[in-house]
């Protein structure tokens, strides 16, 4: 009984309640909201790039936050971050199911002092969706088959990437670092693959989130295999941005001819990144330059395209993946906000989803 009194005020803990400020009640409904997530690259190597012209096309059509950070380096806590609110002290790459002392595969740094739990057990952006009567799906490209918990795979599925390469990690995902997804019943129907998120929005039957993480040829974080085709190794960085960016033109041009993009409730697509390319520690809006693990991961791009929202915006107001998270939850009505999401100078990202803006 002790036990699970201790786990409820952890779980209360972790879901701040504070009065909503002028933006929050602002924000306009959305019915779907796709975020998909990108690698490993400077805010300057994206925008105003001859590499990413999708982005930078849409950037100037629809909407770009000029100063937008991430949390830390490297990816897994920034992803954490996005749906969770806190990095939770996760500092590394290991393995979701790692925790202290941990002698498992993939578990390289747990003798580290002060090495935390990396299954985490409050809440996340999957369960208040849950808990607000609304659905989510994380798509996750080469996942090896639904509700996967894999750690690293390769899809010999893939046509433009050798069978044997490792292009699929379970470190970007960060809906699998929390137990409830972990020990989800219907996990099958929700961390899923690319043939789901492509027959999804054909049929415009897509949950209200969707997190579209594409393997590690096409989201631009790329490989250092010798087997690694030309376009997605690490060292060719014109071409490896390249490929990541007409990946991206795939994925929004599905969803723009989905019959959802299309209908008269609002919806969108985010684009961003989770850190930058060169360990800087450069933050804002809920990080601390005191916590290693959550003290600043740089200056990354971040793209808005609505369907009814603004178009042309340059909004320079600093911003963090805890803001995109709150963004996230006032667009669908929910006002309790997940850890730093809920700090007083993370403010929800406004003029790049308003219909005008404020």
């Amino acid at each position: 009984m002790f036990l699970r009194y201790v786990l409820l005020l952890t779980v209360l803990a972790a879901m701040v309640a504070a009065t909503p400020s002028t933006r929050d009640l602002t924000m306009p409904r959305y019915d779907h909201i796709f975020v998909i997530m990108e690698e490993n690259k400077d805010y300057g190597q994206i925008i105003g790039s001859k590499d990413a012209p999708t982005i930078g096309s849409l950037a100037k059509t629809y909407g770009v936050a000029t100063q937008f950070f991430a949390e830390t380096h490297p990816s897994e806590p920034n992803y954490v971050a996005l749906v969770g609110g806190s990095t939770y002290g996760i500092r590394d790459d290991d393995a979701f199911y790692c925790h202290a002392d941990d002698t498992r595969k993939f578990c390289r740094n747990a003798k580290k002092p002060g090495y935390p739990n990396h299954t985490i057990s409050g809440p996340s952006l999957a369960s208040q969706l849950q808990s607000a009567g609304l659905t989510w799906k994380n798509y996750n490209e080469s996942l090896p088959e639904a509700g996967s918990l894999a750690v690293v795979a390769a899809d010999p599925k893939a046509s433009d990437v050798p069978a044997g390469l490792l292009v699929y990690a379970s470190k970007h995902s960060g809906f699998v670092n929390f137990a409830s997804v972990q020990n989800d019943p219907d996990i099958r129907n929700r961390l899923v693959g690319f043939d789901r998120l492509w027959s999804d929005l054909r049929s415009g039957n897509v949950p209200n989130f969707s997190f579209i993480v594409p393997n590690l040829c096409n989201e631009m974080h790329g490989s250092q295999d010798d087997d690694s085709p030309e376009d997605c190794r690490v060292e060719n960085m014109n071409k490896l941005i390249w490929r990541g960016d007409s990946n991206v033109k795939r994925i929004v041009d599905a969803i723009v001819a989905s019959p959802v993009w299309k209908a008269p409730s609002n919806s969108a697509i985010v684009i961003t990144f989770d850190e930058d390319d060169h360990g800087g520690k450069s933050g804002c809006c809920g990080t601390d330059p005191n916590d290693p693990s959550n003290s600043g991961g740089g200056h990354i791009a971040t793209v808005v395209v609505t369907n009814h929202g603004p178009r042309g915006v340059v909004d320079a107001t600093p911003y963090s993946h805890y803001s995109l998270l709150r963004t996230i939850e006032d667009a669908f009505g929910i006002q309790t906000h997940l850890q730093h999401a809920a700090d007083p100078t993370v403010v929800p990202m406004l003029p790049l989803f308003a219909p005008t803006s404020p």
